[in-house]
């Protein structure tokens, strides 16, 4: 017969085994530790970028964030409070200059406009006739002043005639003296409705300028409404591509309210922010390089917002090639703006371990072994960041990313 085993021997067995186990384990988990050592520790160098340390020009300039944008972007609003009745075009669509994009509800101005070329006419109507009444009232004086010439010379004829009579004892001092009287009446008479005709043409004058300054001001009145009128046909533009539309039939849109936006998407400028503690660097003509992703666009700095808002300062970048078939609306971009020069400067490649001006850690390749040293970097362009002391000319500094090494002090090569 089988004996049964002792209790205490099982356990003993059993601790044997666990302890076997465990050092088996263990001895995996060193094996694994040591192997990961080594590849950590072990780099490519087709898996890293390297830079060489040198002297040259830099064109410092600062960083900036930007994105793509329309060249021109036009954003058509309600010229007066209506409603939308139709709807041509939806946004996304190709629109021609003067192509019709949605239908306002027009009646009320239409109604404003009819009565205004009927007001119109009727002042027009009224100024001819009131040139007309003066024309008249001036004629007739005219031809009261001709009568009144013909007295006069008659009078001074009499006044001549008594006088000979009176030289020949043929007439009295008193009939003289009526017949002067009645002359120099007669030619006070002629003076005054010569100088009434001349008050009367100031008058005529005076009164036509002023209806006719009236319907000028009422021609622009008329303008404006004409304008109006055109405006809440709501036509494109220009030829471009309808970026928003508001395509809510029969709903209510107040004057000045946006309901379109066409856009022209074939040509494109950047739209940048950088902190307002940079402002000072920033200048209007500046040269301005922008990158996305392996894409590289030169441009000029145009357009610096004054204000400054959450601490950020706007300003607008003109591309030289605002028609590069790979930009697109809403790309993000960096932007790198010059703002001087500096000769002669010790510089390693610009990558993405710069962040600013400061000290940094960096990887210097010598004998086919990295160790990490400390250096300082100070301005920087889009292509290079200057060395201010912690590396030479000539060696050589890994610029790809190594923070999957932070802690370690050397690396080997291979």
């Amino acid at each position: 017969m089988d004996r049964e085993i002792p209790l205490s021997i099982q356990r003993k067995e059993k601790r044997k085994l666990i302890l076997r186990y465990g050092i088996i384990a263990l001895a995996i988990i060193i094996v694994i530790i040591f192997l990961m050592n080594i590849l950590e520790s072990t780099l490519s160098y087709k898996s890293i970028t390297i830079g060489t340390v040198d002297k040259g020009t830099i064109e410092v300039t600062v960083n900036a964030s930007g994105k793509v944008i329309p060249l021109t972007e036009e954003i058509i609003v309600s010229p007066i409070n209506s409603r939308i009745l139709e709807v041509y075009k939806n946004a996304g669509d190709s629109v021609l200059a003067g192509e019709p994009i949605l239908k306002l509800e027009l009646a009320s101005v239409e109604t404003d406009y009819n009565q205004k070329l009927d007001e119109k006419e009727m002042k027009a109507s009224k100024l001819i006739q009131s040139k007309i009444t003066l024309e008249n009232k001036i004629s007739e004086l005219q031809m009261q002043m001709q009568v009144k010439d013909m007295n006069l010379k008659q009078m001074q004829t009499e006044l001549k005639n008594e006088q000979y009579l009176d030289s020949i004892g043929a007439s009295t001092t008193d009939k003289v003296r009526q017949a002067a009287l009645n002359y120099e009446v007669a030619k006070l008479e002629l003076q005054q409705l010569k100088q009434q005709i001349e008050n009367q043409k100031k008058n005529a004058s005076a009164e036509t300028k002023v209806q006719e300054l009236e319907i000028s001001i009422f021609e622009k009145s008329l303008a404006e409404s004409a304008r109006l009128l055109k405006d809440a046909r709501i036509l494109s533009p220009q030829k471009a591509t309808l970026t928003y539309v508001n395509n809510q039939i029969g709903s209510q849109v107040s004057a000045g309210t946006q309901i379109a936006i066409i856009s022209d998407l074939s040509h494109f400028k950047v739209e940048a922010d950088i902190a307002d503690s940079y402002a000072e660097k920033l200048s209007t003509g500046a040269k301005a390089i922008i990158k996305i992703g392996q894409l590289q666009l030169e441009g000029t700095v145009v357009n610096i917002t004054p204000s400054v808002k959450n601490g950020v300062i706007q300003f607008i970048v003109m591309l030289k090639d605002a028609g590069n078939s790979r930009l697109r609306s809403g790309l993000k971009t960096d932007v790198f703006v010059s703002h001087g020069i500096q000769e002669d400067a010790l510089r390693i490649p610009n990558a993405s371990y710069y962040i600013g001006a400061g000290e940094y850690e960096l990887w210097v390749v010598k004998d086919g072994q990295a160790e990490i040293r400390k250096v300082k970097l100070g301005e920087s362009s889009f292509e290079y960041v200057e060395v201010i002391n912690g590396l030479n000319q000539g060696e050589q500094v890994i610029v790809s990313d190594m923070s999957q090494y932070k802690g370690k002090k050397s690396i080997k090569i291979k």
